[in-house]
Formats: structure tokens, C-alpha cells, sequence
């Protein structure tokens, strides 16, 4: 969707992502941890906007060449317009940028329409995290997304 901008979380809209973490997650971050990935070195913090509101926003961790995405969320108003897409679309940009060699991340294992879409953007399913959420207690499907070695450094 060509309506959707990405921008760096900030202390001017992490507000925003805090707001879009309790409408979307049983068991959201708190303002607080939000606040606290502004000054991580390996946190990658992202808000999406159409047409100026905060629709979106996603979270990623990278050490060394991996990745892992902490969070992905969309307002309920928002989905299936393309904010997801946006925002990992933004997140292959990053690690290619990076010389990251993967980006992982763990999905309700009832969670299907999510499992398809990760699957559409080319992650496959890797294994399981027994009981990794709570509200209701589920096991997390990993799945990840491996990029060339060489791709990342052209």
C-alpha cells in the first residue's frame, strides 16, 4: 500500500506504539520497555502511519547477523491494507543494510491468518516454543527468514 510511512520509533511517537501494543496483545509492553529500546544499540524500533495515525508498529532485536522480531502489530482498522507488509518489507531493507544473515520471530501456533502472511513473505516455520504465551497459555511457532550472505553485501 503506497499510503503507508515508515518511521523510526522516537520519544515523539513511542506513545503511539505503546497505545497500538495494548489494543492488539493480551499481555502488551509497558510504556516503559518501549521507552527503554529508544537506547538499545541492537534495538530496531518501527511506528507505521497512513495518512498521519499511528497504524502500526513493529520491534526487532539484532546481534552480530541475526535478527529477531520482538513484535509486530496492526490496529484492527488497519489490516489487510498493507502495514505489515510495509513494515517487514522495511525490516529486509534493514537487515540487507546490516549484513544480517536472518530474521526470526514466534507466532501464535492458532494464529493461521499470521502464519499464512509470514509465510507469503518467505519465512518458513523452524519449530516450537512450548507454552510461550500466556492470556491464553500457547506454544509459539518459530519461523524465520534467511537472507543470501552474498546478497547482503552487494
Amino acid at each position: 500500500m503506497s499510503g503507508v510511512k515508515i518511521e523510526r520509533m522516537t520519544d515523539e511517537n513511542v506513545e503511539d506504539a505503546a497505545y497500538i501494543e495494548r489494543e492488539c496483545f493480551s499481555s502488551p509492553w509497558s510504556l516503559a520497555s518501549l521507552k527503554s529500546e529508544l537506547t538499545n544499540p541492537g534495538a530496531a524500533f518501527f511506528v507505521a502511519r497512513i495518512n498521519g495515525e499511528a497504524a502500526g508498529y513493529a520491534g526487532m532485536h539484532h546481534v552480530v547477523d541475526e535478527s529477531y522480531i520482538t513484535n509486530i502489530a496492526v490496529l484492527e482498522r488497519y489490516r489487510r491494507r498493507g502495514v505489515a507488509s510495509a513494515l517487514l518489507e522495511n525490516y529486509f531493507r534493514y537487515a540487507r543494510s546490516h549484513g544480517l544473515r536472518m530474521i526470526t520471530l514466534e507466532v501464535r501456533e492458532s494464529n493461521a491468518v499470521a502464519i499464512a502472511f509470514y509465510e507469503k513473505m518467505g519465512f518458513v516455520a523452524e519449530g516450537k516454543r512450548r507454552n510461550f504465551y500466556t492470556h491464553p497459555v500457547e506454544d509459539g511457532m518459530i519461523m524465520t527468514i534467511y537472507f543470501n550472505k552474498q546478497e547482503t553485501l552487494d
